[in-house]
């Protein structure tokens, strides 16, 4: 959403109620509430709709598309997770786990409730 704002684009994100102030500060100009109802039910079509957490499908959400728009899903693969905008970008971290504690930063991010990305910490062995 971020990268999005930077380059000129409105945005309309979907969030739980809680969290809308936060997407707001993101930058989204406007928020709908998925609790709230339907959002694929939503009035308005977009030129391209973006999956960022890996929740939907296009069948699901192909109501939202303009023709000749676009449904993008989140799953980009390594080389796009490591893009680095200097100063555009602010990373929105969640939680954070010791490499330790895999297993329940695994079961947390599978609970759907994160807002942002899980960091595993990996410290290197003492020589």
């Amino acid at each position: 959403m971020q990268l999005l704002k930077v380059l000129g684009a409105q945005v309309t994100a979907t969030c739980d109620t809680r969290r809308m102030e936060l997407v707001r500060g993101l930058g989204a100009d406007r928020v709908v509430d998925y609790t709230a109802g339907d959002f694929t039910r939503d009035a308005q079509a977009y030129d391209v709709v973006f999956d960022a957490v890996g929740k939907s499908s296009l069948l699901r959400c192909r109501r939202l598309v303009r023709p000749r728009g676009s449904y993008l899903w989140s799953d980009l693969g390594p080389m796009w997770q490591n893009l680095f905008f200097s100063g555009a970008f602010r990373p929105l971290i969640d939680r954070r786990y010791p490499l330790e504690q895999i297993v329940e930063a695994y079961r947390y991010v599978e609970t759907g409730r994160r807002i942002g990305s899980v960091v595993i910490d990996v410290v290197p062995a003492s020589s």
